[in-house]
């Protein structure tokens, strides 16, 4: 991670210690609006910020962020629950995500971080095109948000989730896509990038590989339409499991969203300018 370590972004230490998504509970996007959480780590905060020497460093780059479901989809089921093309079989147009236990939703996690990150990748000049805007809307479906980004020519790009995995699971995993025709051409390249992504996971943020979905941290998929449709190096990343007391403390807390997206900003900087590392065989799975 050379080129990407001198960003700045989120190099600090720790000290606080798939399956896909389940349905939301129905009060989610209220309780999630109104709550606050106590912070569970003791660190310093994450950068966020380029320096001067880093600015400009991914001028010309074009990012996709999309950042998984939103706010308000289980208040429009009918539009969410639709069939889609998903490049190999029928899917739903999109579901509405998971939910910590107290009701913060997926779907505002992952437009915290990706706000976040969008920011910081501005920051070091790259062009940001985000799937979605707000977090008070619906849609759009997995086939609108493949389109987005594929039409607005990314170099790379990132889907951002967090999972409703078993309760005694703990971990991040990563999503890379299989050859389903449309995807061919960028299949490496976004192995690579995976790679990259589950290196900047490990080093920055205190979020293990996942113990109970991906034996590496990484696995691929050939199911999900936002995978299926991409023309454009791309993965999804589940941040952690929601349903987990342990995971779900970070991924609620917005230090631990910035420092989120830091890494993924150090993983998509490390792929755009590094030759892209060997895969690694994962590290044992930390228990909660």
């Amino acid at each position: 991670m050379g080129g990407a370590a001198g960003l700045g972004l989120a190099g600090v230490t720790w000290t606080a210690t798939r399956h896909r998504h389940s349905l939301a509970p129905a009060d989610a996007r209220g309780v999630a609006r109104g709550a606050t959480h106590q912070s569970p780590l003791v660190s310093q905060k994450a950068g966020g910020i380029a320096s001067d020497a880093t600015k400009g460093r991914l001028s010309g780059v074009i990012v996709g962020i999309d950042p998984g479901h939103n706010g308000d989809n289980w208040e429009h089921s009918s539009y969410i629950n639709r069939s889609v093309w998903n490049g190999r079989e029928e899917e739903a147009c999109d579901t509405t995500g998971t939910a910590a236990a107290d009701g913060y939703s997926e779907a505002e996690f992952a437009f915290n971080v990706a706000q976040n990150l969008a920011a910081t990748l501005r920051g070091l000049g790259a062009t940001v095109v985000l799937t979605r805007t707000t977090n008070s809307g619906f849609g759009p479906c997995i086939t609108q948000r493949a389109s987005i980004v594929n039409e607005a020519g990314a170099h790379v790009a990132i889907s951002i989730h967090a999972d409703g995995g078993p309760a005694d699971g703990r971990g991040f995993s990563i999503l890379e896509p299989m050859a389903s025709g449309v995807n061919d051409a960028v299949i490496s390249a976004s192995q690579a990038l995976a790679t990259h992504v589950r290196q900047a996971f490990l080093t920055e943020t205190p979020m293990p590989i996942s113990n109970y979905y991906a034996e590496d941290g990484i696995v691929p998929r050939d199911d999900l339409g936002g995978l299926n449709l991409t023309t454009v190096p791309k993965v999804m990343v589940e941040c952690g499991n929601m349903q987990n007391p342990t995971d779900a403390a970070l991924l609620v807390d917005p230090e631990f969203q910035q420092h989120a997206a830091g890494a993924l900003a150090m993983a998509v900087t490390a792929f755009l300018t590094e030759s892209s590392p060997p895969r690694m065989p994962s590290p044992a799975p930390t228990h909660g």
